[in-house]
């Protein structure tokens, strides 16, 4: 398949800059994989595509404020997301080593200094194999270097949704780039579509009798960096952790065993479940890494329905959803979506696959 057979026209206007007023206020387009058909509602009619004895599965992961600000030496501005820490010497709490990605105005070289919100001092100290950059990190004896990072860092949006960085939507991105039941820290990006649910949501799901299940996977490179090989099968994902409990586990293989469905809430979820069926077609409890890549011609074994939000043009997680329901079909499904004036990416608007 080629990199090209993934790609749609976008108008800039669609991609959503904001988050709806109130979580939840999204629209949804609802498809069936059964007619080739679809409908428009909105988000909060998903509990209506749901039956008793049914089980939907999220991504309790917390997004950290992985996104810094600063200044070189010389004045100009470095930017710098934090991928993973990888240093932190256990006598001292003022000093950390960690992996990044960044950008600045003219050229980053090693050993280039920066100063963030002069609160914490950094080095790069080289470039990974990998090519992150390594940050060395130090900030003031008088507060734990983490809870300093948590206090300067910024949500860690994408890049097509623009923001100045002088803090105006701080506290909104921290609030709204996140779920509602995100409980362990670990991402560098949010499972957008579980940015949807409220808890009122959640418990109108529940009172029909559908198991609301938790799993983790911290979205991390793998989920978002682009793909370059015109030939995707030659694609790599980075690898990214996850954790699925005894308890989720249970859940699912009852709700599937009793004859009800399962639906990901999110492709981080879907990659996680089909990561952990054994042959006998039950889900395995268990901890560790991922880097499955499902284009189409994949045979989903563990998921019945997909939650999802609009994704980028020749992006792996566009590829996970034609997988899903069909390359063709997801592709005149977004044109449709274009027409009606859908919002797009991270803050957008949702779509069920049925």
């Amino acid at each position: 398949m080629k990199l090209s057979d993934f790609d749609y026209r976008l108008p800039p206007g669609l991609i959503a800059q904001r988050p709806p007023a109130r979580r939840g206020d999204s629209r949804l387009m609802v498809l069936s994989r059964g007619t080739a058909s679809w409908e428009h509602r909105f988000f909060s009619n998903l509990p209506e595509y749901l039956k008793p004895g049914d089980a939907l599965v999220v991504n309790d992961t917390k997004v950290i404020p992985a996104r810094l600000i600063g200044k070189k030496e010389s004045g100009g501005k470095v930017e710098a997301l934090l991928v993973r820490k990888k240093w932190g010497p256990p006598e001292s709490r003022y000093s950390q080593e960690w992996e990044c990605l960044a950008q600045s105005s003219g050229r980053l070289r090693e050993k280039t200094r920066v100063s963030f919100e002069d609160r914490v001092e950094g080095e790069f100290l080289g470039r990974t194999p990998e090519g992150l950059w390594r940050l060395y990190l130090t900030g003031s004896q008088d507060e734990d270097l983490d809870l300093t990072l948590k206090s300067i860092g910024l949500a860690p949006l994408p890049p097509y949704i623009r923001r100045d960085g002088d803090g105006r939507t701080r506290e909104e991105d921290r609030e709204r780039y996140q779920t509602v039941y995100a409980r362990r820290e670990g991402a560098i990006a949010a499972p957008t579509a579980g940015m949807h649910f409220t808890q009122e949501t959640l418990e109108k799901i529940r009172a029909k009798g559908v198991s609301v299940a938790f799993l983790t996977l911290h979205v991390g490179m793998g989920t978002f960096l682009p793909v370059k090989c015109e030939e995707v099968e030659k694609h790599r994902l980075e690898l990214e952790f996850f954790d699925l409990q005894p308890e989720t586990a249970e859940a699912i293989n009852g709700a599937r065993k009793a004859g009800g469905k399962v639906f990901a809430v999110g492709t981080t979820v879907t990659r996680a479940l089909e990561s952990s069926v054994d042959g006998r077609g039950e889900i395995r409890a268990g901890r560790g890494q991922t880097g499955l890549f499902i284009l189409p011609g994949h045979r989903f074994q563990a998921v019945d329905g997909l939650v999802t939000n609009f994704h980028l043009p020749r992006s792996t997680l566009l590829m996970l959803v034609s997988a899903f329901a069909g390359r063709e079909f997801i592709l005149s499904a977004y044109e449709e979506a274009v027409k009606e004036n859908y919002r797009f990416y991270s803050y957008g608007d949702a779509m069920l696959i049925i």
